[in-house]
C-alpha cells in the first residue's frame, strides 16, 4: 500500500516545494516595498482612530459648552464673583481719584490701573477653560526589532498574496492526474476564478468589515482609556482577517469544481444548510475580532455565498429528480 502512495507523496512534496519557493520569491519582491505595504495595512486603524478622536472631540465640545453655560448661569444667580469685585475697586477708585488732590490723586490712580490689570486677568482666566485632554491613539511598537519583524509579516502576507495564483495552479496539477480530459481543461477557470474571488475576499474585508470593526472596538472605552496599538499584534490580527475572508470567498469556487467532479449536488448542499450556518457563525467567531458587528459582518456574506454555490451547483450537476417531483 505504501508502494501505491510513494508516487503521490512525492507529486505532493514537489506542488508544495514550488509552492513555498513562489511564495519565498514573492516575499522577496514584496519586502522590497515593505514601507507602502506597511502604510497600506495600518490605513485603517490609522482611519479608525482618527474617526474616534472627532467623535471624542465633538462630545467634549457640548460637554465644555454645557459647562459654559452652567458657569454663566451661576454668575447670574451669585453676582458677587472676583471679577465683578475688581471691576467694583476699579470704578470706585477712579471716583476717588477725580475727587482727590493731584498727589494723592496719582496713587489713587494707579491703584486703579492695577485693580483693572487683575479685573482682565480674572476674565481671561474664566475664559480658558480646561478642556480634557485630546484624544492621542498611536501605534507603537514593544520590542527592539519590532519594526523589522513587522517588515517581514507584511512582506510575508503580500508574498502570499501575489503568489496565490502559481499555488492554485500547484493544486490543480496535484490534482489533474485523476481527472478526465475535458476536466483537465478547466485550469485556468480554477486558478483565475480562485484567485479573483480570493482578491474581492481581501478587498471586502478592508474596505467594509475593517472600518466598522476597528471603530468600534476603538470607541468601546476610550472615554476611559488612551489606546496605544502594538503593531505587531495589529498587523498579525490583520493578516489573519484578511486571509480569513480571502478563503471564505474561495466557496463558489471549490464548490463549482466539486461538482463539476461529481463530488456533490445541489441537494447536497441544501440539505447541509442550516449545519453549514452553524459552521459559519463558528468560524467567523474564530476568524474576526470578538465582537459581533464583525461577526455578522463575515457570516452574512458567507451565508450569501453558501446559496451562490447552491446556485452554480445545481447549473453543474444538479441532483436527479426524484419520482414525486417528475409528477
Amino acid at each position: 500500500m505504501f508502494n501505491e502512495l510513494r508516487p503521490h507523496l512525492a507529486e505532493l512534496r514537489k506542488r508544495l516545494g514550488l509552492s513555498v519557493l513562489s511564495v519565498f520569491i514573492a516575499f522577496i519582491i514584496a519586502f522590497s516595498f515593505h514601507e507602502a505595504i506597511l502604510t497600506w495595512i495600518t490605513q485603517p486603524l490609522n482611519d479608525a482612530l482618527t474617526q474616534v478622536g472627532r467623535i471624542i472631540e465633538s462630545q467634549e465640545k457640548a460637554t465644555w459648552k454645557l459647562k459654559t453655560e452652567e458657569q454663566n448661569l451661576t454668575k447670574q444667580v451669585e453676582p458677587t464673583t472676583p471679577q465683578s469685585s475688581a471691576a467694583k475697586l476699579q470704578t470706585k477708585l477712579e471716583e476717588a481719584a477725580s475727587l482727590a488732590d493731584e498727589k494723592l490723586g496719582a496713587v489713587i490712580k494707579d491703584a486703579a490701573l492695577a485693580a483693572k490689570e487683575l479685573t482682565l486677568a480674572l476674565q481671561q482666566k474664566d475664559a480658558n477653560v480646561t478642556h480634557p485632554e485630546n484624544f492621542e491613539g498611536k501605534i507603537t511598537t514593544h520590542q527592539v526589532g519590532g519594526a523589522f519583524f513587522v517588515a517581514l509579516k507584511v512582506s510575508f502576507f503580500a508574498g502570499l498574496l501575489g503568489a496565490i495564483p502559481f499555488v492554485l495552479y500547484q493544486i490543480w496539477m496535484f490534482v489533474a492526474p485523476g481527472l478526465y480530459a475535458n476536466e483537465k481543461k478547466m485550469v485556468l477557470p480554477f486558478v483565475f476564478g480562485g484567485s479573483i474571488m480570493f482578491l474581492i475576499g481581501v478587498l471586502f474585508s478592508y474596505y467594509v468589515v475593517t472600518p466598522f470593526g476597528f471603530q468600534f472596538l476603538i470607541t468601546f472605552g476610550s472615554f476611559l482609556y488612551t489606546p496605544f496599538i502594538n503593531i505587531e499584534d495589529y498587523v498579525g490580527f490583520f493578516t489573519k482577517i484578511m486571509v480569513g475572508f480571502g478563503i471564505a470567498f474561495e466557496l463558489p469556487v471549490f464548490a463549482y469544481f466539486l461538482a463539476l467532479l461529481g463530488l456533490i449536488t445541489d441537494r447536497t448542499l441544501i440539505d447541509f444548510f442550516r449545519y453549514a450556518v452553524v459552521i459559519i457563525f463558528i468560524l467567523a467567531a474564530i476568524l474576526t475580532p470578538p465582537d459581533a458587528l464583525t461577526q455578522l459582518l463575515m457570516a452574512f456574506p458567507l451565508v450569501l455565498l453558501y446559496g451562490l454555490s447552491i446556485l452554480i451547483v445545481r447549473l453543474v450537476n444538479p441532483a436527479p429528480k426524484t419520482e414525486n417531483e417528475t409528477k
